[in-house]
């Protein structure tokens, strides 16, 4: 099966890396290890780019980026909610893998083996120095602990576990900024990272006991590789956006002239699609549940400028490499951690395996690219397990065996090679309303599964359906002709073949991500 990584397949993967790597070049073998700059977007959905399609927001930097490097136009988060999304990024495994969720839900937390098998960490182990600026929505060893293994192991720890708000300030861990707008702060501690030394001597002085002793000066010797989380776009960070008077003017003015053609969902208003035994609106977290046009165009006004601004960053980052003569050997990837429904089948918030909620946006970019590469449209399935493996075969470093994600270098170099039709999708989640689900995503077709709400509330069960459990709801979509997922066509005899075909398929994947 192509999910689970075998020798054959791992051979064949490094061939046709080297492939790619002498593309390059052979001044890429004698060139220094690359640095990398993972930048990860919350809540961000794969139509809020100008490349994308939006009407309203402008990313000239991302859009720019994606024209010299290689874009994923059908790139899907397998867990589509902040905590178990980001787990799946660190461990290149399903949740059903690691079985991560979010703690409190869970109880489970990341072991620190584990943890040293990420990406980061084993960048480290080469040699990196390593880098993390943000949100944290994952545990490292017990709770109590406060993830203090995390921090202790990664030489500039800047982060808060949880929401940071838009106002920066209004957490002790980020008070030693000068700036508290988030972007800008965030941008402010990247420039620290990147800028260690006279002049930056503030922010370590200031900086909040609970991670002074995790925040060293970067040694220019090594090379570094960060990962950057923003908590933007956001719902809970976009509420306190442009209220103090240090907020940059775009957070209260940009956009307010093109209000009116902010998109809404065809067919808007919808009714909730799902049965009530499946799901109640009324349950969801209150940002979420006000769906009425005003507050709809708010929101999205509100987001449009968090995306332009991380757009933003994106340039002004990609100015400093350039001034510190390291852009020519640096690695930036970009990606959300999963998208969101506004108002979409009558629904708000995550977790719901539409596609609003599961494609992102997702951009590679290596200096070392060969001109064939730039600009370049990858259409195979990928998803947010694939990103480490990729990022470890970029850096020449092996890939670990217990990634079940896949390298995507093959897929980037144009290169023949086996790879999978389609993509496993869950929510294990079923706190503030949302019920357990189930989904394959093909090239046509989708199909998803629900489970008991009564019976899974508040619980963490990811071996409930296993053994055969029975949905309670199905739904089939076929994405050519419907790809904004309004027909459900699974109660349809016509299809009777192709749907028991997909539940077949389903039940086959929970089974084989689980091992």
């Amino acid at each position: 099966m192509i999910w689970r990584r075998n020798v054959t397949a791992h051979l064949k993967e490094t061939v046709l890396a080297a492939g790619l790597l002498a593309l390059v070049g052979s001044a890429f073998a004698e060139r220094a290890k690359p640095n990398v700059i993972f930048i990860k977007t919350d809540d961000q959905r794969f139509d809020s780019l100008g490349m994308t399609g939006h009407p309203v927001t402008k990313t000239p930097h991302i859009d720019q980026l994606a024209k010299e490097g290689v874009f994923f136009e059908n790139a899907f988060i397998t867990s589509p909610i902040c905590g178990p999304s980001r787990a799946n990024f660190m461990t290149g495994q399903w949740e059903r893998k690691n079985r991560l969720g979010f703690y409190y839900t869970s109880k489970n937390a990341m072991a620190y083996e584990v943890f040293d098998n990420s990406w980061l960490m084993r960048l480290k182990a080469a040699g990196y120095f390593t880098g993390y600026i943000g949100k944290n929505h994952v545990t490292v060893g017990e709770n109590k602990e406060k993830n203090r293994y995390m921090m202790e192991n990664i030489d500039f720890c800047y982060m808060r576990s949880g929401h940071l708000g838009f106002d920066l300030h209004s957490k002790k861990e980020f008070q030693n900024l000068k700036n508290s707008s988030q972007v800008e702060g965030l941008y402010e501690a990247t420039e620290v990272f990147m800028r260690s030394g006279k002049g930056k001597d503030y922010f370590f002085e200031n900086a909040d006991a609970s991670m002074k002793d995790f925040l060293h000066l970067r040694d220019p010797a090594r090379p570094f590789c960060l990962s950057i989380n923003f908590n933007l776009p956001h719902e809970a960070s976009i509420g306190g956006m442009g209220k103090k008077e240090t907020d940059p003017d775009m957070y209260r003015e940009l956009y307010n002239e093109v209000r009116d053609q902010q998109p809404l969902p065809i067919n808007y208003p919808n009714p909730v699609s799902l049965p009530k035994e499946v799901f109640r609106q009324d349950e969801l977290m209150g940002y979420y549940q006000n769906l009425n046009e005003k507050n709809l165009v708010e929101k999205k006004t509100r987001m449009s400028r968090a995306v332009t601004a991380i757009d933003s960053f994106v340039g002004k980052l990609r100015a400093d490499l350039e001034a510190l003569g390291v852009a020519d050997n640096t690695i930036l990837v970009l990606a959300s951690d999963h998208g969101l429904l506004l108002g979409e089948h009558g629904l708000g918030g995550k977790t719901f395996l539409y596609e609003e909620s599961i494609r992102i946006p997702l951009v590679f970019y290596s200096p070392h690219f060969p001109g064939t590469l730039r600009g370049k449209t990858v259409s195979e399935l990928v998803v947010g397990q694939d990103v480490p493996a990729t990022i470890l075969e970029l850096c020449r470093l092996p890939v670990p065996d217990t990634y079940q994600g896949r390298s995507m270098v093959p897929l980037m170099a144009g290169q023949k090679t086996e790879w999978r039709k389609e993509v496993f999708c869950e929510n294990l989640f079923t706190d503030q309303g949302y019920p357990r689900m189930e989904a394959v995503r093909g090239t046509e077709w989708k199909y998803i599964r629900y489970f008991s709400k009564e019976n899974d509330r508040k619980q963490y069960l990811p071996d409930a359906s296993i053994n055969g459990e029975e949905p309670i709801h199905e739904e089939l979509f076929n994405l050519k002709d419907d790809p904004h997922e309004l027909r459900n066509l699974a109660a349809n005899p016509e299809y009777a073949n192709v749907l028991n075909a997909h539940r077949k398929r389903c039940q086959e994947l929970v089974v084989e991500l689980a091992q």
